[in-house]
């Protein structure tokens, strides 16, 4: 003890000794910094109901320790009078592990912030199928903000490597633009929802089938031959979609038959006899009930039309075949005239 009192001005003016000081102060601050932030905040976090605040309180465990650790750690290499060269390695070392260690903080609460979005909301976009995509596309973004922090914490100009990578991007970007207008097309469509997995839809440019799956690239069908097509977002998103599918009754879907008939026809009669076939037809619903509507006076006729509904969308052809061939058979039976357009053509009576 006397030598340490009698060198004490030495001792503590020692760099290396100053060092191992900084170092060991370093950690017991690092320790009682995270026991009682942790402490304050976990009293806070116990007061709600989520258990969202609880999970993001024990992520900051590490982080907070190592960040105050590190720093103590660089504070004993600058007191040390280390060469310049082990000096500059050894803090861009420190510096580098804070920030990872902060990367994986930040990538963790990201994960946690969408789950918990997605439960709370019912925003389309937010779904299960699409959390692996904002979860990476987060994680790219986070990587990228780290290698930019990592790169000025070694003190690299990164000037020339950020023009290159933007002259990178929009190269790639003209070569992918298809790609790239797939994905933001299948995005929207998520978001927008204008069909959903099991609907049977037609497209403007003529598909017909049922959806398949959904991709952030192309969405699949399967037509009513069984034939599987794949289609690209871009070409979905930019055409009439018609769900046959959709509506108040999601299950079922509304057929509409329109047929003429002559004027002087008893229509309640027609009514009846129209009612009657789609009722016998199996593949027509009861419930809702098949009904007929007097449509117009039309030029030619009285314009009828014949609403009933079906189970099965891709059946459609074949049940209207049926239909109308069983409303010609009865017409036919019954001698109700379907009138058709004529012209009469006058000829000029010749002079001679």
């Amino acid at each position: 003890m006397d030598w340490i009192k009698d060198n004490y001005p030495e001792l503590i003016n020692n760099p290396v000794i100053r060092s191992i000081l900084i170092i060991f102060a370093s950690m017991i601050i690092a320790k009682i910094t995270d026991l009682v932030f942790t402490g304050i905040i976990k009293r806070l976090t116990s007061k709600t109901r989520t258990e969202f605040d609880d999970k993001i309180v024990v992520l900051f465990h590490k982080p907070i320790f190592y960040s105050i650790l590190f720093i103590g750690f660089s504070m004993a290499v600058k007191t040390a009078n280390l060469p310049e060269y082990i000096d500059y390695a050894l803090v861009g070392l420190f510096k580098t592990i804070t920030i990872i260690i902060w990367l994986f903080l930040v990538s963790k609460i990201l994960i946690i912030v969408i789950e918990w979005a997605s439960r709370q909301t019912d925003n389309k976009l937010l779904q299960q199928k699409t959390l692996p995509l904002f979860n990476n596309l987060g994680k790219i973004a986070i990587g990228l903000f780290g290698v930019y922090f990592i790169f000025l914490s070694w003190n690299i100009n990164i000037n020339g490597i950020l023009a290159s990578a933007g002259v990178l991007g929009v190269v790639l970007g003209l070569a992918a633009k298809d790609t790239v207008a797939n994905f933001f097309a299948g995005i929207f469509l998520m978001a927008d929802s204008p069909f959903k997995e099991g609907d049977y839809i037609l497209l403007e440019t003529g598909e017909r089938g049922y959806v398949k799956s959904m991709g952030l690239r192309s969405t699949r069908f399967l037509t009513r031959d069984d034939i599987e097509i794949t289609i690209p977002n871009s070409v979905i998103a930019g055409s009439k979609i018609v769900n046959e599918s959709g509506g108040p009754e999601e299950d079922i879907e509304r057929v509409r038959i329109t047929l003429l008939v002559a004027y002087g026809t008893d229509i309640d009669e027609v009514k009846d006899l129209l009612k009657s076939i789609a009722l016998e037809n199996e593949n027509i619903q009861k419930e809702p009930e098949p009904r007929v509507r007097f449509r117009e006076f039309a030029e030619s006729g009285i314009k009828l039309q014949l609403l009933f509904w079906i189970y099965k969308p891709e059946i459609r052809g074949r049940t209207v075949d049926k239909i109308n061939t069983e409303i010609y058979k009865s017409f036919t039976r019954n001698s109700i005239s379907i009138p058709y357009p004529t012209m009469k053509v006058l000829m000029p009576k010749n002079s001679d």
